[in-house]
């Protein structure tokens, strides 16, 4: 496995290719959300073929970790564990305190991932059906920081 910064139109393709995803960004909205801000497309390649990404911006004064996933056939092999942890190390370097996102209630997979890593639930955003809602989570990185720099 090997991760690298990436262009987002490789985040684009990959959203594509996610079961997860109803109703993907393209590479221009992509591009245009990200445009004139700090941000960061990570994606991880097993041999040369790209199997995950994770993409997050500055917003409002924090990272926002908007998108991501890993496609089916390359789950379970630590990628999104990795990826997350890259994208950890970056905010940090990048003088963020902590990271934040937002999932949707019908995602389990991802709030399991999320409250194992240390983000806390901050928010609800109740919609209908209930599936839809969306759960906003929050990790602080200080307490990382604090433990490389003994």
């Amino acid at each position: 496995m090997n991760i690298q910064q990436a262009p987002v139109e490789i985040a684009a393709r990959l959203s594509r290719q996610l079961p997860e995803f109803q109703n993907p960004y393209d590479a221009k909205a992509i591009a245009r959300r990200v445009a004139g801000v700090p941000h960061l497309n990570l994606v991880a390649y097993i041999g040369e073929e790209p199997a995950g990404f994770k993409l997050g911006y500055e917003r409002d004064g924090y990272f926002y970790s908007w998108l991501g996933g890993v496609l089916p056939q390359f789950r379970r092999m630590g990628l999104a564990q990795a990826l997350a942890a890259a994208q950890e190390q970056w905010a940090l370097e990048n003088g963020y305190d902590s990271i934040t996102f937002k999932t949707r209630n019908r995602h389990k997979a991802m709030l399991v991932f999320a409250l194992k890593n240390g983000f806390s639930i901050t928010g609800f955003e109740e919609r209908h059906p209930m599936e839809d809602s969306r759960i906003w989570l929050r990790k602080s990185l200080i307490s990382q920081k604090s433990s490389q720099n003994p």
